[in-house]
This record gives structure tokens, sequence and C-alpha cells, in this order.
């Protein structure tokens, strides 16, 4: 694949980021509620690391190890947030990693993504299974999860390490037959 597509969705655009978006980029991942809900975005954020995030999803699409998408509003082309998916190819499998800029939060919007990229990982990737986790702390992005159709599979417990505090993983999957069969039942 050379270019992500544009995947268009009720309210949404999902795009490749661009250079352009860094100062926006570095606005919204500089918030620490973005940092302290989410387990790769590191705080302070500064310029470096928005260049960082916009390099990998180049060279990911590259390689076909990540497809990082923008997420921008439809109705003015803001950059609100990331979403993307770091594909292990020799398993077909795929996690499914976002943010959304805290002014742009429980207006449904990371759902919306989601079940997009989700579509785009399965139709367009031909990927068997994908997954997700959330740090326990915060439960609102798991109800994003559930409302995709993705399905609780456990807990990894004190699992990883951020700012010398171990935290609990909420794991969530979704496989291919389970998402055609939910296709088929709507």
């Amino acid at each position: 694949m050379e270019h992500l597509p544009k995947i268009e969705t009720d309210r949404l655009f999902l795009t490749e980021l661009q250079a352009g978006d860094i100062p926006q980029i570095v606005k919204y991942a500089a918030n620490k509620n973005i940092s302290d809900y989410t387990l790769n975005l590191p705080h302070p954020y500064s310029e470096k690391d928005a260049v960082y995030w916009v390099n990998l999803s180049n060279q990911g699409l590259k390689n076909g190890t990540n497809y990082i998408f923008a997420i921008r509003l439809k109705s003015s082309n803001e950059f609100i947030g990331g979403i993307g998916l770091t594909v292990e190819q020799k398993f077909f499998r795929a996690e499914i990693g976002y943010w959304i800029a805290e002014p742009f939060w429980n207006k449904g919007y990371a759902t919306e993504a989601t079940k997009a990229i989700i579509d785009f990982g399965f139709d367009k990737l031909e990927l068997n299974k994908l997954t997700s986790s959330h740090l326990e702390k915060n439960p609102a992005s798991g109800k994003v999860m559930i409302k995709c159709g993705m399905i609780k599979e456990g807990k990894l417990k004190e699992h990883v390490c951020k700012n010398a505090v171990f935290h609990t993983l909420v794991l969530y999957g979704l496989t291919k037959s389970e998402y055609k069969q939910k296709t088929t039942d709507c």
C-alpha cells in the first residue's frame, strides 16, 4: 500500500498524518490527561515526539507494520486525535491504538473511528484478529471497545510500568469470524 486510504464516517475523516498536523498534535497530546490515560503518549509531549509519530506513520506504511491515521472532523477537517493498527504480519493480527483530544471526549468520536479502523483491518488488510487494550483506570476506553463489538479477553495485572507506577491492562479482541457474524446480524 503506497498511501493510506481516506476513510469517511458519518462525522469524521481518517487520513494520513501530515507535517502540517504537528502543531495540533503537540497542542492536544501535551495535555497531561491524554498521557495519564494512554500507554504510549509521554508527558511532557514535544514537537520532537510529534515528528517521531509522523515519521513512524510514514515508515510503518512502507513496511506494512503500522497504519496510523489522523482523526479529523468532517465539518472542518480539524485534527482531533489519532488511531492506528500495529500489525504482526506473521500472525495476521493487529493491535488497535487510539487517542482523542480532550475537548472532543464524550462525543462518540473514538467509537466512530474505531469501528472504521476495524472494518479497514478486516476488509482491506485481511487480518484474522484485532486486539486492543486499555489501562484499567481508563474504563471509558473499554466502553469504546465493547460498543465496537470487541470482546473482553482478560486482564494482565501490573503488566506495564508508566511513570514509575505499575498498571493493569484490560485486553479485548475480535476475530474475523466474530466480525463477519456481527456484520451479518446487523
